[in-house]
Parts: C-alpha cells; structure tokens; sequence
C-alpha cells in the first residue's frame, strides 16, 4: 500500500512538473500579452487625460469605470518583459533599457501602479479637481517610463 501510494505521489508530481512547463508562455506570446495590456491602458486612459485636458466633459461614472479598469490593467504588464523577449521576432517597442536596467524599469513599473491606484481612490471621491491632478500624475507616470524604456514610434 505504501509503496503504491509513494508511486502515486511521484506520478502526481512529475504531471505537475509537465504541466507547469506546458503552461509556461512563449516569448512571442508574452510580447503579444505585454502590448494588449499596454494598448488597452490606452484605450481606458484616454478618455480621462481629455477630461483633465478639458477636451472632453468631465463624466464622474466614466471616471470611476476606467480608474478601476486601469488599476487592474496596471499591475498586468510586468511579466510580460521576461528576459526571453529581449531578442523575440515580434515587433516591439520595447528598448534593451529594460533588461540593462531591471531595477530601474520595476521602480518605474511600480511607479505607474501606484499611481493608478491612487486615481482609483481619489475617483471614489467624487473631487473633479483631485481627479484630474491624479490624472496628470498618472500622465506623468506613464511619459516617464516611455522616455527611457519605449522606442519613439
């Protein structure tokens, strides 16, 4: 019994083994993840930076909505930039900076996070005027890790 039980254990652990492997993305997958994320942070930031722009109406609803879309979408990204996507055949903008520099571009990720986080509170509150400083800090987020970690386009 023991010994059948003890092969039993082995061959459960080996499945997880090869599964884990399985599931483990390729680089051209991860690039293509990394970059939906980054084009749907788009998508939902920039209805808010015309807001704080005053190109479009200030929506509170719309605001909420898309803080709290961003704040999840904020933390998607970051494993997306595995060192197996540094040579990757996929077009991407993504500068060697990245990898030359990996403390600096995470303080610039969690930057960003933060950030968003904070416009997801401050949304909450209904203050038109914090809303849109908090939307400027999250521009500002934004700029500073495309200035030296995104090729120009």
């Amino acid at each position: 019994m023991k010994r059948s039980g003890l092969a039993a254990l082995v061959a459960l652990a080996l499945g997880i083994a090869a599964g884990a492997a399985l599931a483990q993305a390729k680089p051209e997958v991860l690039v293509k993840q990394r970059q939906a994320v980054m084009t749907l942070q788009g998508k939902y930031f920039g209805p808010l930076a015309a807001m704080a722009q005053g190109k479009a109406p200030y929506n509170a609803d719309v605001v909420r909505r898309n803080a709290g879309f961003l704040d999840n979408l904020s933390r998607m990204p970051w494993d997306g930039f595995d060192p197996s996507t540094k040579d990757v055949g996929v077009k991407t903008a993504a500068l060697p900076a990245i990898w030359e520099q990996p403390d600096k571009f995470k303080e610039a990720g969690s930057r960003l996070e933060n950030e968003v986080h904070k416009l997801y509170e401050v949304s909450q509150s209904g203050d038109e005027g914090a809303v849109k400083t908090q939307i400027g800090a999250v521009g500002k987020a934004c700029g500073g890790c495309h200035e030296s970690f995104r090729q120009k386009q």
